[in-house]
């Protein structure tokens, strides 16, 4: 597989590859190009030269085009689910799943696109007008985790082409097969160099895109140590970032809730991708009088998945994707119990797998508030549950690590859930249904 710079094909000016191997066997299934900076300098100069005509482009003509690349999408979702799976370790429905966003992202954003031009700004003097007119930056460097591909690659590039923007993007070396097969089926349908795809490792593709003085502005999701680090590249040019970083979502299950359906909702929360989910259910917090009852059933949720080949429709959660994924998970559970935790159930990978980054749906009680589980992300099907005597021991619990992406409540009490949301520190708040999303609204 090759770069996508100026709508051709490209190997890396180096020559070199790197390997992408399957999660589920641990065999290399494809090589990609390992590109370096002279590689980034072609795309920037492809994006660069092809940004005049994309936004002189009227915005109802760059509508029709990201209309027709969610068709395209739709049209070769299935293909290109089976690369999500075979690259990522999630199961192929939930790939599948990950397709159905990508299309409805370019969907909402090819519209939003063609009405959201400019505003009035309310004059000051008489028989006067300020009209404040939207612009494009130029070429927008986006760099993609390997969590969800496909998703956050939408994410940012669907409003950075829809608002006259063109784009340099950097997939996840670890997941990097998914969206060039993508963009193979579907980029046909924009002018050249509008979107350019450059892979390789951070270091040596990441970095020289971040300090790219033609690239104004850089999205990248990922962990806070690498954001730092673009943070304080990007500064040199004083460059716009947008981050999305990491989190340690907390789930509060409240004693008038149901149990069965906080359970589920928390295992659902907590194993979905094998954990590697931004948002993720990363720790709980029950209340005292509930808390055996939900613990047992999230434990019995936990012993419920079905851990497998991630191709077959019948598995709920395929391997984790990578051997380091496998092996920070696996240390974080080691400290949680030389720490005093109790491990209820999984802690390893299943006895019938002898090979694959497959870990067990873990849970964990008598955890405390200085456990590193509970304030470190994780980032692995791991559930660790602190009992509390109040919504206002949760609410500081909540608010007490350095992250604040999201955070759930399960409660029947919609006043005691709104007080809740109002006092937590969380860009998202989900009340009975945690990880829903709405193109319309913010994330991170």
């Amino acid at each position: 597989y090759k770069n996508f710079i100026n709508n051709d094909w490209v190997g890396a000016i180096s020559g070199k590859t790197f390997p992408v191997d399957n999660p589920a066997t641990e065999e290399v299934f494809a090589e990609v190009s390992r590109s370096g900076t002279r590689d980034i300098d072609a795309a920037v100069v492809a994006a660069g030269s092809a940004f005049n005509g994309w936004r002189l482009t009227d915005p109802g003509s760059r509508r029709e085009i990201l209309k027709e690349i969610a068709k395209k999408t739709v049209e070769h979702g299935d293909e290109v689910a089976k690369l999500i799976t075979q690259e990522c370790g999630k199961p192929f429905v939930e790939a599948q799943d990950e397709i159905d966003v990508i299309a409805s992202n370019f969907e909402y954003y090819a519209e939003l696109g063609r009405d959201q031009i400019g505003r009035i700004v309310a004059p000051t003097s008489s028989r006067s007008m300020s009209l404040v007119k939207y612009e494009p930056y130029g070429v927008v460097g986006c760099i993609i985790p390997w969590n969800f591909p496909m998703a956050l690659m939408a994410w940012k590039v669907a409003p950075a082409l829809a608002a006259g923007n063109t784009v340099v993007l950097k997939p996840s070396e670890v997941t990097p097969v998914s969206i060039l097969k993508w963009a193979e089926m579907t980029c046909d349908s924009l002018p050249t160099g509008v979107l350019n795809i450059v892979n390789g490792y951070g270091k040596e593709a990441g970095s020289p895109l971040v300090e790219h003085p033609d690239v104004p502005v850089v999205a990248f999701t990922g962990s806070v140590a690498t954001g730092t680090i673009i943070s304080q590249l990007a500064a040199k040019n004083l460059k716009k970032v947008s981050l999305e970083l990491g989190g340690k979502d907390p789930v509060i299950i409240c004693a008038d809730c149901d149990i069965e359906v906080a359970a589920k909702g928390a295992a659902w929360g907590g194993f979905m991708n094998a954990g590697q989910v931004c948002t993720s259910v990363e720790r709980v917090y029950v209340f005292d009088e509930v808390a055996d009852s939900f613990t047992e059933a999230l434990v019995e949720e936990a012993k419920k998945v079905n851990i497998g080949d991630p191709m077959d429709a019948n598995t709920d959660m395929g391997p984790m994707a990578s051997s380091v994924q496998y092996e920070k998970a696996h240390e974080k559970v080691g400290l949680a119990v030389e720490q005093g935790a109790r491990l209820l159930t999984g802690g390893g990978r299943p006895e019938v797998f002898d090979k694959g980054y497959f870990y067990a749906p873990t849970v964990f009680d008598n955890m405390t508030a200085e456990m590193e589980l509970m304030n470190e992300e994780a980032f692995s099907p791991v559930v660790p549950i602190q009992k509390v005597k109040s919504l206002e021991e949760a609410i500081e619990f909540s608010n007490a690590t350095k992250y604040g992406l999201g955070c759930s409540i399960y409660t029947k009490d919609i006043e005691l859930a709104m007080t809740a949301a109002d006092d937590i520190k969380a860009g998202s708040f989900w009340i009975n249904n945690p990880l829903s999303e709405n193109n319309a609204a913010p994330f991170g």
